[in-house]
């Protein structure tokens, strides 16, 4: 049962272990299942990726204390010599940054916003060559092009990764993204994917998380500003939808593309909780118990093949779950559940008690206030 910040912690690592531990070994590409025919050239980058936007609050998180901070150094010892690996031309483990048809431009962008969501512990003190080589390796990356839907964050996101790195970084991308997302909101809280409504969690998943984060990353431009804070409106009431979509058992609705990520499902409701853009009618401590039930669950399937890596399925082996692009490493979306580990412990997001969240309260016949449309 996952319930304190401990079992997040454990919760987090066992899931970032199989990635971190074997890239840093020289050994990802050796260890890790693609389970997927034709993903071999993106599915390691992915790993990374994905992992690495998930644990960078934490990484970059001060005033630890006592184990945990002692864990902490060390993980953030063990993902700068990753992210060295994944650079080095000479590694084992040398990712594709601009081979194919584009796969390797979203998993950039989900490395280069672990980046700007971690700039101290994955910028300022990553070694001098390695920045430099992630630079090239994201520059690299401007060779693809993305419209029309969700896709359309992911150049825009690589920049902000440059900028936060040091490097020659273009605004083009950032405003055609604002450009493309305020076009496609639709009210209430929701984007669509390009023109249309989508039933899925790409609103979570990419679009609300990755926008607000390259709106952060630009935010010395006035208009990029003004465009942050309706984004963090928008996202206050989407984080208030997704809360509501948690079962009383902790399952939610499995409805969509990228079912097999699991409970990356709820990376906005996450990243409302660590950046404070919960609604006064949604205490923090309501989050945390909300988002345990799901990680709880899930975890209480058998989700994990013989060497610690992920499965393909949401509660088990099921195979048929993942679409075609989904291989091993886009499993690793899931480690942004738990984003809120960059708030500190005293936060009352850890330290509020023990309270039922909203499908909880319904299901036990408690009366609450109607919900209500925003926007």
């Amino acid at each position: 049962m996952v319930k304190t910040r401990a079992d997040w912690l454990r919760a987090m690592l066992k899931i970032a272990d199989p990635i971190l531990l074997n890239l840093s070994d020289g050994k990802l590409r050796e260890k890790m299942p693609i389970c997927k025919a034709g993903r071999e050239p993106y599915s390691c980058l992915e790993a990374l990726g994905r992992t690495l936007m998930g644990i960078a609050p934490w990484l970059e998180l001060g005033g630890a204390s006592g184990d945990e901070a002692k864990l902490q150094e060390n993980y953030r010892l063990i993902v700068r010599n990753c992210i060295s690996a994944a650079v080095d031309p000479d590694s084992p483990d040398l990712m594709n940054f601009s081979e194919g048809y584009g796969q390797s431009l979203v998993d950039a962008a989900f490395l280069a916003d672990a980046v700007v969501r971690a700039p101290a512990e994955l910028s300022e003190k990553l070694d001098g060559d390695a920045r430099k080589r992630l630079i090239s390796a994201l520059i690299s990356t401007r060779k693809f092009q993305a419209d029309g839907s969700n896709w359309v964050l992911f150049p825009a996101a690589v920049e902000a990764g440059i900028r936060t790195l040091g490097g020659d970084y273009l605004t083009e991308p950032i405003f055609k993204a604002a450009d493309r997302l305020e076009k496609w909101y639709l009210g209430d809280g929701i984007y669509g994917d390009g023109e249309l409504l989508r039933n899925d969690y790409y609103n979570s998943f990419v679009i609300q998380p990755l926008y607000i984060d390259i709106l952060k990353a630009f935010g010395d431009i006035a208009e990029l500003a003004e465009l942050l804070k309706k984004a963090l409106r928008r996202e206050k009431r989407y984080a208030d939808v997704l809360e509501r979509l948690i079962a009383p058992d902790g399952t939610f609705p499995i409805v969509g593309r990228s079912a097999a990520y699991r409970f990356g499902a709820f990376h906005a409701l996450s990243h409302a909780a660590l950046y404070d853009d919960l609604s006064d009618d949604l205490p923090p401590e309501q989050v945390r118990c909300a988002l345990s039930a799901v990680i709880s669950r899930t975890l209480s399937g058998d989700i994990f093949v013989e060497n610690g890596f992920l499965k393909i399925g949401i509660s088990g082996a099921q195979p048929s779950i993942g679409e075609g692009y989904v291989s091993t490493g886009s499993l690793y979306l899931c480690e942004t559940a738990f984003l809120p580990l960059g708030l500190a412990e005293n936060h009352s997001f850890w330290s509020g008690g023990e309270t039922k969240f909203t499908s909880q309260k319904i299901w036990s016949g408690e009366d609450i206030p109607a919900d209500r449309a925003e926007d």
